[in-house]
This record gives C-alpha cells, structure tokens and sequence, in this order.
C-alpha cells in the first residue's frame, strides 16, 4: 500500500503536520478517516451551516469514499442507520501481509 495516493496523501499529511507521530497507532488514521468525512457533511451543507442541516447531511451520505478506505469501500448513512461503516472486506496473512480475498461484504 506504499505506493496507494491515499496512503502517500496521508503520509504526507502526518509529515507536515505531527512529523514525530508514531504512524503505527492507529488512532492517527482513523481521526483522519473522520476529518475527512466531516468535510464531506460540511461540503454536502452547502451554505446551510445550521445543527438541523449538519445532522440531515451526516445522515444522507452515500458512496462517499474516503481516501485510506480499501477499493470497494464507502461511507452510506440514512435517516435511521448512523453507522457510516458498513461494508468489510476478510484479509488474511499471507506470511508476509494482510492481503484482502473475496468480495466486499456489507450489512444489507
């Protein structure tokens, strides 16, 4: 995944910004993973910054990929379902690496 552009976008992010971060905890990813998705409801508001409007686009995203997700992956929401991951895809280790095998699965 060294040559991924979301995991070179990401690396280079944490370069410039927390050059002494340990990229091995996960937490820096997945805060990332999160800043970009609220980018995402934020650019879905458009010019309607209001709590009511923040929570209806939080909650109506759809296809919405991230750049650290793996191929195949996205972000959906609705009304009554807030969970935005929703979909895995099984890895196993091959001695070496996690490689991913199969079909995305979700929840539906």
């Amino acid at each position: 995944w060294a040559n991924d552009p979301g995991v070179k976008e990401f690396f280079a992010f944490m370069k410039q910004y927390m050059p002494n971060a340990d990229l091995n905890n996960s937490n820096y990813s997945a805060g990332y993973h999160y800043a970009q998705l609220m980018v995402a409801v934020l650019k879905a508001c458009k010019d309607d910054f209001s709590a009511e409007n923040i929570k209806r686009q939080a909650a109506s995203l759809k296809d919405v990929h991230l750049p650290l997700l793996l191929p195949g992956i996205t972000v959906n929401t609705g009304p009554d379902d807030y969970l935005p991951f929703q979909q895995l895809l099984l890895r196993r280790f091959d001695g070496k690496s996690w490689v991913g095998f199969g079909k995305v699965l979700d929840d539906q």
